[in-house]
Parts: C-alpha cells; structure tokens; sequence
C-alpha cells in the first residue's frame, strides 16, 4: 500500500471586501465564498490568498473562516 496524503480538511475562503459593506447595504449581493483543503498538520494557521471576487468584480483578499 501507498502513503496516504495526510489529513486534509475542507475550509471556506471568505471576501474580506464583501464583509465590509454588508452593515451598509440594506439588500446587496451579500458575501462571496470559496470552499477549498488544506493540510491540518502543516499549516495551522488561517489562510490568506488573493482571489478574484464576483461581487466586487476584482481580486480581493479572502480569509479562512471557521
């Protein structure tokens, strides 16, 4: 048998840019989310990437969230 990939666990990604603006909105797009893995045991800090934004029609920043 081969070695296994490890623990790999789902997180989501969320607009940082989207988040802002909702307490100003009354009714708007609302928040973009990505789902994506990554590996528990090596990274246990929150992720950070830029990825493009729908919504704010460019490339924000999008955090982990729980």
């Amino acid at each position: 048998m081969g070695k296994s990939k490890g623990v790999r666990v789902t997180i989501t990604l969320e607009c940082t840019t989207c988040r802002q603006g909702v307490e100003e909105q009354e009714r708007g797009p609302g928040i973009f989310r990505y789902t994506s893995t990554k590996n528990r045991r090596n990274s246990p800090s929150r992720l950070e990437c830029s990825k493009f934004c729908p919504n704010c029609n460019r490339h924000t920043v999008f955090k982990e969230i729980k």
